[in-house]
């Protein structure tokens, strides 16, 4: 758990891993468009990338549709402004993987899937139900030119969606699995901040008496616990990301900064009453080490 290839998570794996991730992710397209696909019928396969440039990260969520619809989804708590162009790197990466290369150097037009982008937020810094972000925004201008009076030669336009249950999002009215998935990280936020000594095995008890995905939990309840705990110890999505990382340009600041974001992990989760066991396994940190910060 100390070094994940990807970014393991309950969103990532109940859309994409799991025994019916296929039926939940069709059930969230059909949210979002008011589509009525069948799973049956429909062919979803994963295009999700096992590496982007130097990241040792997994995208999220890739899906092509039918053949026709390249579907890119990230989870964050965090929103990071810089997506568009993320997905502008992802994309390319996923065109070069399902395209031949004889095909793309031929003279012949190749016909490509529509990209849609998507970035599911369920931090709790308040945002907008919807929001858009564009690649365009991110581009330098000459002080003669404007964004208005200048044709945009590439645009990558992401859909911002807020899926907190209070937001009450109609996605989550249309897409049950999505809506049971924000319940249930409310739960698990509740009986953080009220001290529970073990919160994440509570929510994930509660939460199946409740009737909330109750029978992904009773299935899977040690993996989601240990996802979970994974997940509290990047605040970001992808912390070797950070700027001050990457101050240096060398591997020791890389390394650094993820240290410490283990070690302000260990902290926090020392605060929520987990043992030094449970802290240890989730950030992978030795016994020793959360001896001494727990001294």
């Amino acid at each position: 758990m100390s070094n994940r290839n990807y970014k393991d998570s309950v969103f990532v794996d109940l859309f994409s891993k799991d025994l019916h991730a296929k039926e939940n992710f069709i059930s969230l397209y059909n949210a979002l468009h008011r589509t009525n696909l069948d799973p049956v019928n429909t062919e979803v396969k994963p295009v999700m990338l096992e590496k982007v440039l130097y990241m040792k990260y997994y995208n999220d969520i890739s899906m092509l549709i039918d053949g026709k619809i390249v579907v890119m989804i990230e989870h964050q708590s965090t929103v990071n402004e810089n997506m568009p162009f993320r997905f502008l790197e992802y994309i390319a990466r996923v065109y070069e993987k399902i395209t031949p290369t004889k095909e793309r150097f031929g003279r012949k037009q190749i016909k490509l899937p529509k990209p849609e982008f998507y970035v599911f937020y369920n931090g709790i810094e308040d945002f907008p139900l919807e929001k858009e972000l564009y690649l365009s925004d991110a581009f330098i201008y000459s002080d003669k030119e404007s964004l208005q009076d200048t044709k945009i030669p590439l645009e990558i336009t992401v859909k911002v969606v807020n899926i907190n249950i209070g937001k009450d999002n109609p996605i989550l009215r249309n897409c049950k699995t999505l809506a049971q998935y924000s319940k249930f990280i409310e739960e698990v936020r509740t009986l953080i901040k009220e001290g529970h000594s073990d919160p994440l095995s509570d929510a994930i008890t509660q939460s199946i008496k409740n009737g909330i995905l109750s029978e992904y939990l009773e299935r899977k309840s040690k993996e989601v616990r240990n996802m979970l705990l994974a997940e509290y110890d990047y605040d970001t999505d992808i912390a070797v990301q950070r700027k001050e990382a990457y101050d240096d340009g060398l591997e020791t600041g890389r390394k650094q900064g993820i240290e410490q974001e283990k070690i302000n992990t260990a902290k926090k989760l020392l605060s929520m009453g987990l043992s030094i066991e449970q802290i240890s396994e989730g950030t992978g940190l030795t016994l020793e080490q959360v001896k001494k910060l727990q001294e």
